[in-house]
């Protein structure tokens, strides 16, 4: 007879959720001594909308938590006792009585540039073809490169580095983080500077959802965060949050400790990439969550009421 899982984890069934999961399951193995039963920790699989639909772009299908809204039903109806999530892909307001307090050390947050031909994005030729499902992306590349052409380029790495191979296009982006904690190592991988593209918000950092009255869980999970990765988080989602960002609008943020202090760097760009505003600010750690609401608030008063309206947001 199988045992009753003391934890039971909800995550997407993609390769790298499944791979954060178990990074998930093992940190708690380390962590505590009646964990470390190989039944006593579950892995559980939902089905999210956005691994559900593949034929369109992720800007179409619907706005925010298309990769967390089944799993965060699991930790309502209580199935699940915690969820994994890739931070960059989770709303900046949860669902009533959920809270996420617990985020790993973050991985790196730069994005790759993988091609067969070039190098990186400058290196390629007026006219070639980039992939990527991100709107970000889409925006900062035509942004720097308006020559090139990019198209949608849905699904999990493995699909997408297939397809770079069988020359559906000339080059695709990936994060670093997802390549790293695969152990992938593709020819022609270059990371990208977060001064040529800034990263999504939360990039390469894993966050692990509860819900805000299970003690039990809270408990279990306080040893697993990493609070300088947490501190870095808070200043970038602040700062989406301020700005009211989904999938649909096109906005990249990156959060920098150093020498006692926190550097938050900000942007928003419209999709075809014509339009760009940045902002910058320093501030203490302790102040994360004001800073990024001061970067975001900085973002709104540079682009001005027209942009948003523009983005749909006016």
């Amino acid at each position: 007879m199988k045992k009753k899982s003391l934890v039971r984890i909800g995550t997407r069934g993609s390769q790298l959720a499944l791979a954060q999961a178990s990074e998930v399951k093992a940190r708690l193995a380390a962590a505590h001594e009646a964990l470390r039963d190989p039944e006593a920790v579950e892995i559980v699989v939902i089905s999210t909308t956005g691994d559900r639909v593949q034929d369109r772009p992720l800007a179409e299908i619907g706005g925010k938590g298309l990769f967390t809204k089944e799993i965060e039903e699991g930790l309502l109806d209580g199935s699940i006792d915690i969820a994994v999530h890739s931070m960059k892909d989770v709303p900046t307001v949860l669902p009533d009585g959920l809270v996420i307090d617990c985020i790993l050390e973050r991985e790196d947050a730069r994005d790759a540039f993988l091609s067969g031909k070039a190098s990186g994005i400058d290196d390629l030729p007026a006219g070639s073809v980039i992939g990527t499902s991100s709107l970000r992306r889409q925006a900062l590349i035509l942004s720097r490169r308006p020559d090139l052409k990019v198209v949608s380029f849905r699904g999990n790495v493995g699909t997408r580095l297939r397809k770079l191979e069988n020359g559906d296009v000339d080059a695709t982006l990936l994060a670093m983080a997802g390549l790293n904690r695969l152990a992938i190592q593709q020819a022609g991988t270059t990371p990208i500077p977060a001064d040529v593209m800034l990263p999504a918000v939360a990039q390469g950092a894993i966050g692990i959802e509860r819900r805000q009255s299970d003690d039990r869980i809270a408990g279990l999970l306080a040893p697993l965060n990493h609070s300088e990765s947490a501190i870095r988080v808070t200043a970038e989602r602040a700062m989406l949050a301020e700005l009211d960002g989904s999938c649909r609008t096109p906005i990249a943020a990156h959060a920098v400790l150093a020498g006692g202090g926190l550097s938050l760097k900000g942007l928003v760009v419209l999709p075809d990439g014509t339009q760009r505003h940045d902002a910058a600010l320093d501030g203490a750690p302790g102040d994360a969550a004001a800073l990024g609401r001061e970067v975001g608030l900085q973002l709104r008063r540079e682009a001005g009421p027209e942009f948003f309206r523009l983005l749909g947001q006016g």
